[in-house]
């Protein structure tokens, strides 16, 4: 960090995201000079192999396998695009302690390690930026860090992962199961070979983390937040809530309540009215309600080698306007310890899909169980019936009843010699 007349910058990956941050830092230098008052210039970049064949033309002696080379090159600015864990919490961590500014598009390592790095940053001077760990191209991090600064967030619903999101519309609109979707969101490359990360909602509680902490000036880790991922969704869910006037989506929620926050990823039926209801395809959105504000909703491309370019070059000009003008960083803060509610004490309605034998009396049993747990039903309704195995298929809508209660209830009616199974339980996002 010795000569201020470049800002000296360090890349750590140089994969998809990695392959466009340098491309942009090499192809827009002078647009990039002009707009921060000093040229940016790219020390190194950290990758595994340096003799791989790479669709870009860079600068001789750039490349590095040595990290210990890598993070030592005179430099104001590292950018980490690696991915995982470690060793990149390693190096974020190498990088504050010599007071430079981080970006990261690093979703777990923010969500698990975010509220010690922010602090680690305070105390050495450096800054932690990573507007691209949330959202791709949106911009969200930094709204809920300043635009949205002076409002009290009570609540956010976010449609964060484009992969599930992609599947849950192919179920949605062209009837098929879930198998078939997550294929083709395969061969399109949405998905994953192994997409466990996204279908089973790991990658949407990473960001509800990151997201939850900012909106609540609190630590939300994300073994707090509860998940589900989608992969018991059936064709004929999204055709019956579509009869009762609902959409299906992944949605990661969390809300401010007087003893504490919620925060859980998991299928909702969402009103088909609302706007998150309408969010299709890869898309991301993120729906904030504040006290001054209202209600307010972020949407765009939430994932791709472009967004998520933009939102890290963002953070790498934002960082470079302050070192030129001599500012110091004030990374965010924690101001208070608020505990995650168990699941348990959500309060919602639900919709519940059981499979019965198709004769007198089973209704009564079911209605006997849901009333011993003090959950009411709304409405039953019979939807298939297969006359070769004698059963028939009911939908069952509760109205608003606390989570513990229905699951008592589920548990009870799966003991009854009538039912076969319960086939999906949704709650309703009202």
């Amino acid at each position: 960090m010795g000569d201020r007349s470049e800002i000296g910058v360090v890349l750590l990956g140089l994969g998809v995201v990695g392959s466009g941050v340098a491309h942009a830092l090499l192809e827009k230098a002078d647009s990039f000079s002009q707009r921060v008052g000093r040229p940016l210039a790219l020390r190194r970049i950290l990758v595994r192999d340096v003799l791989r064949k790479r669709g870009l033309d860079l600068p001789e002696g750039l490349l590095t396998d040595d990290a210990d080379e890598a993070l030592s090159a005179d430099c104001d600015i590292v950018v980490e695009v690696m991915g995982g864990e470690r060793p990149a919490c390693d190096y974020i961590e190498r990088s504050l302690r010599a007071g430079r500014r981080v970006v990261t598009a690093n979703k777990e390592v923010m969500a698990k390690h975010g509220a010690r790095l922010l602090a680690m940053a305070s105390e050495t001077g450096g800054d932690v930026l990573y507007e691209a760990s949330v959202g791709g191209g949106i911009p969200i991090i930094s709204p809920l860090k300043r635009d949205l600064s002076a409002n009290e967030i009570s609540t956010l619903r976010a449609i964060i992962n484009g992969t599930t999101n992609y599947i849950l519309t192919r179920m949605s609109l062209g009837g098929v199961d879930f198998s078939s979707a997550l294929r083709r969101a395969q061969e399109l490359g949405y998905a994953e070979p192994e997409p466990a990360n996204d279908i089973e909602g790991h990658d949407a509680a990473y960001k509800l983390a990151i997201l939850a902490s900012l909106a609540f000036h609190t630590d939300v880790h994300p073994d707090k937040v509860y998940r589900e991922g989608i992969t018991r969704l059936n064709p004929r869910d999204f055709r019956y809530a579509s009869e009762f006037g609902y959409a299906i989506k992944l949605l990661a929620i969390a809300r401010r309540h007087d003893d504490g926050v919620e925060a859980r990823v998991h299928p909702v039926l969402v009103p088909e009215g609302e706007l998150l209801a309408k969010v299709d395809g890869v898309l991301n959105a993120v729906q904030v309600e504040g006290d001054l504000i209202g209600r307010v909703l972020f949407q765009g491309a939430g994932a791709g080698a472009l967004p998520t370019t933009s939102a890290i070059m963002a953070d790498v000009l934002d960082a470079a306007r302050s070192i030129v003008q001599g500012g110091r960083p004030y990374p965010w803060r924690y101001t208070s310890d608020v505990p995650v509610k168990p699941i348990e004490d959500l309060v919602s309605r639900c919709y519940i899909r059981v499979e019965v034998a198709d004769r007198p009396g089973v209704l009564a049993g079911i209605g006997r169980a849901f009333g011993d747990n003090n959950v009411s039903i709304a409405s039953v309704i019979q939807k298939e019936t297969d006359e070769e195995a004698q059963t028939a298929e009911i939908v069952i809508m509760t109205h608003a009843a606390t989570e513990a209660s229905v699951q008592a209830s589920i548990r009870q009616v799966e003991g009854l010699e009538e039912v076969r199974q319960v086939g999906n339980f949704l709650r309703v996002e009202d």
